[in-house]
């Protein structure tokens, strides 16, 4: 396992700017996710690491070797793409073997780390059977045990779960997870799905219009977002955003385009005009015995998500604004209510016109 470094890349096709002065480490034995919707960059930043996309400007270390000009095979790490592109006439065995007879490694050795990654994946009984007779998830995990056998220094992983069925993908991800603490090794994984990306990451690199918008740990990203658009991608669903008017800085009371006013901490540096953030948990259809505390508003139910253990309510509020809150699994709450919402004012963020995120305390 080895360090990866990018310092000041940037990377454009023709006049267009794909990739912006990013600089970012990945630790020895971490899994860091590069997360973001499509055109964000991510894809073509592993890609630049993997040596398949030429780095224009900037400099790549793996392990302590600068590594921005060398030939991919010379980088010595190993990428997993989204299609298995295994050889269907060839058996598991020697799908995985290929790569290592072509650089001449001796037959035994070669045979000990195909039997050492078919066991890590346990997948020994499937080593004669060719592609076709496997599932989906089989395939990849071939995908995977071939690139094992290469002993990388970092393992590039570009949205491998992407063709699997939803219940496949569950537990390929899980498996993943497993894999990495076994090995202990440096892993980079690309998607755009932020459950793949919460649940697998040490850390989450979450990329924007080709620049990186904030690294942190998947709760730290969750709870203390760096900006509106990550408040919004992270989570399912997103985070709800309000328009509402500060009164003055401080300890800052707020009034929503309903006319609620309520008191939070967010160290805002003047009154104005911002997009309020909160996340449907911290939002709740009010009962009797409710927290009396919360800040409440009348809303009118639209649509109902039973999702088994909570209940999602989409809600117009007087003013137009739209919300989702959180019911219990049990709810009887039905389209067409109108009912009583609560918002925690602990657990807010305001966004100012470019975005940026003042938490509050």
């Amino acid at each position: 396992m080895a360090e990866i470094r990018l310092e000041n890349v940037s990377k454009s096709f023709g006049s267009v700017s794909v990739i912006k002065d990013i600089s970012l480490t990945v630790e020895a034995g971490e899994l860091v996710v590069f997360l973001g919707p499509s055109g964000s960059g991510k894809s073509t930043l592993l890609r630049m690491i993997a040596g398949l996309e030429t780095i224009d400007s900037g400099s790549l270390t793996i392990g302590d070797v600068r590594s921005e000009t060398l030939s991919p095979g010379q980088r010595n790490v190993a990428m997993v793409f989204q299609n298995y592109a295994l050889y269907p006439h060839m058996s598991v065995r020697d799908n995985m073997a290929f790569g290592l007879q072509n650089i001449g490694l001796p037959t035994a050795e070669i045979e000990a780390r195909v039997l050492t990654a078919a066991r890590m994946l346990e997948m020994e009984h499937l080593l004669s059977r060719k592609p076709a007779q496997l599932s989906g998830g089989q395939r990849q995990r071939v995908a995977i045990g071939r690139a094992i056998v290469k002993e990388p220094k970092a393992f590039l992983f570009d949205e491998p779960l992407s063709n699997l069925d939803a219940a496949l993908r569950v537990r390929t991800r899980v498996e993943l997870a497993q894999l990495h603490q076994r090995m202990k090794a440096t892993m980079i994984y690309v998607t755009h799905d932020q459950t793949e990306a919460m649940t697998l990451a040490d850390r989450i690199v979450v990329l924007n219009q080709c620049k990186i918008e904030q690294i942190g740990t998947p709760m730290e990203v969750y709870l203390k977002p760096a900006s509106r658009f990550v408040a919004g991608f992270i989570g399912s669903p997103g985070m709800n955003f309000l328009p509402v008017e500060v009164l003055r800085p401080g300890r800052t009371p707020v009034r929503l385009g309903n006319g609620l006013e309520f008191e939070i901490e967010a160290p805002v540096p003047q009154a104005g005009k911002f997009d309020l953030g909160i996340r449907p948990e911290s939002v709740r259809i009010m009962t009797a015995g409710a927290d009396p505390s919360r800040p409440t508003t009348t809303a009118q139910v639209s649509v109902v998500e039973q999702l088994g253990e909570r209940t999602l309510a989409y809600c117009t509020l007087e003013d137009g604004s739209q919300l989702i809150a959180q019911d219990s699994g049990r709810s009887s709450v039905r389209p067409g209510d109108r009912v009583q919402v609560g918002l925690d004012p602990t657990a807010v963020h305001l966004f100012d016109a470019d975005g940026r995120s003042y938490q509050a305390a």
